[in-house]
């Protein structure tokens, strides 16, 4: 098809000038004719050759697909409007076979939606949920198609929404379309149901935990080498007075006021929880770790080798790391304290690394005599930074505190008697117990139980900023080179970071 031009003359003027028809050629006995599809005029809206050919081919494509083609070259708002104009001039005068369509044109900007819901993080929980093979398990322990559904629509509405069971109601019905997806009915979800179906998961928190473990070392072929044992806790808002495990103790986040459990976790090196255990709240970091040793073994793969057990200084005790070493583990952790007295193996070099920020760290293997552990001693210069800063902030505010007992001794109404002088001199160093060996501190009296004076000044030879940025990982492993040594360190402060814990 094409746009082709007749001559006219115009009568009052006596002016030529063109009108349009779009054809279509065809032969007839060995003879090429024209047929006229549609008249389009005079054509005045387009300028150019160019626009008018663009004209025949957009109609030419809404006659070959019955107007349901969209458009998709840039021609024009103008061309669009009057290709779709002409093209239904020619369907209604029956001039082209043009074939029916169901197609309509609809203005983007009056659409309205009804009922939007949000689906593509929950199919993909859907898909690992399946993977996982987490439906299949609940059934072997003799769950039915519904309690089964509403649990996975529970657990993938708490990974997409962590939220409570209240707040993950009212997110399921008003914006996720999970139910769509689980085919649980959404005007069946309450929270009680999400409570009690979280009772009935908890109940095979053991053979979840098992099951899953195993399923992903299986999917993404690990044998958990490398785990780490950590701790967290989390408060209650209300008093928990029926529950034998939330108590009164050291919140991180500071709240003394509400009670709080404990949470114990082995993750291994890729981030995939093993095991979980809830403690009471005032349980002590270094007691909880026989009782998750006891289970490690059931929930970890079955491997040649037990796993290296990574900690942190608060859990690393001495009776600890001795109860790991019976039970066959080794183990990678912070030192509880700072050594002072090691020396360099002859056999290792000091060896200088970047962190992520670029800030450079030292390592060097070093030995310390009566321990057959292996200890890496570390210089972080940013670390030192930071302390330099704080040890720089806690002996002023020493120093301060030895003034503050000297203006009571001469003011009036002071703080004079010898024995009381002492008492609050304690209390200082009670106060910094990690600056106040770096002094001297002198009390004169006048021999009948009076203070005259107080002062105080630096040890010769000491200097409180000489360990800053200092600190050593200890580890039972023998044959490890500084970089491995600090890189399974590394990694696992990577997960601890990320976890939140």
């Amino acid at each position: 098809m094409f746009i082709k031009p007749y001559t006219k003359i115009d009568k009052s003027t006596g002016y030529p000038y063109s009108v349009y028809k779009l054809v279509e050629g065809y032969r007839k006995n060995g003879t090429v004719c024209h047929r006229v599809i549609v008249n389009l005029g005079r054509l005045d809206q387009l300028a150019t050759v160019e626009q008018k050919k663009q004209l025949a081919q957009r109609i030419e494509q809404l006659l070959i697909n019955g107007g349901s083609t969209l458009s998709t070259s840039n021609w024009g708002e103008e061309i669009e409007l009057l290709a779709r104009k002409y093209y239904q001039e020619a369907v209604d005068k029956h001039r082209y076979d043009s074939k029916k369509s169901d197609w309509e044109t609809v203005n983007m900007s009056t659409l309205k939606n009804k009922d939007g819901r949000e689906v593509g993080a929950e199919w993909l929980c859907k898909q690992a949920f399946d993977q996982l093979g987490i439906g299949g398990l609940l059934k072997q322990h003799g769950w039915d198609e519904g309690a089964i559904s509403l649990a996975t629509t529970h657990i993938i509405t708490r990974a997409v929404y962590p939220a409570s069971e209240l707040k993950s109601v009212s997110y399921i019905k008003e914006n996720s379309a999970i139910c769509e997806i689980t085919g649980f009915e959404k005007d069946k979800i309450t929270k009680d149901k999400l409570y009690g179906i979280s009772h009935k998961l908890y109940n095979l928190k053991e053979a979840l935990e098992q099951h899953l473990s195993k399923r992903t070392n299986e999917l993404f072929d690990l044998e958990d080498k490398i785990i780490l044992y950590d701790l967290t806790n989390t408060y209650f808002e209300g008093q928990m007075q029926g529950s034998k495990k939330a108590k009164f103790g050291r919140s991180k986040e500071k709240r003394s006021d509400a009670k709080i459990i404990v949470l114990a976790v082995v993750v291994n090196c890729e981030g995939f929880l093993k095991y979980s255990h809830v403690f009471e709240g005032n349980m002590a970091d270094c007691k909880t770790l026989k009782d998750i040793v006891e289970a490690l073994s059931k929930q970890t793969s079955v491997t040649g080798r037990k796993p290296i057990v990574v900690m942190d200084a608060g859990i690393a005790t001495d009776d600890n790391l001795a109860m790991l070493k019976d039970k066959g583990y080794d183990y990678l952790c912070v030192s509880r304290s700072s050594l002072k007295e090691y020396h360099a193996d002859t056999s290792a070099k000091p060896v200088q690394i970047t962190d992520k920020k670029d800030q450079p760290i030292e390592l060097l293997k070093v030995s310390t005599n009566g321990n057959a552990d292996q200890y890496l001693w570390v210089r972080s210069q940013a670390k030192s930074m930071k302390e330099k800063s704080m040890n720089g902030l806690l002996s002023q505010r020493f120093e301060e505190g030895i003034q503050n007992i000297q203006a009571g001794i001469v003011g009036k109404g002071g703080t004079k008697k010898l024995s009381k002088v002492y008492e609050r001199v304690g209390r200082l160093k009670q106060k910094y117990p990690s600056v106040h060996t770096y002094y001297d501190i002198i009390v004169s009296d006048d021999g009948k139980g009076v203070a005259t004076s107080i002062n105080c000044k630096h040890k010769t030879g000491e200097d409180t900023d000489k360990q800053a940025g200092i600190y050593f990982l200890r580890t039972s492993l023998i044959e490890l080179g500084e970089h491995t040594f600090w890189s399974i360190y590394n990694a696992i402060r990577e997960i601890e970071y990320t976890s939140g814990f």
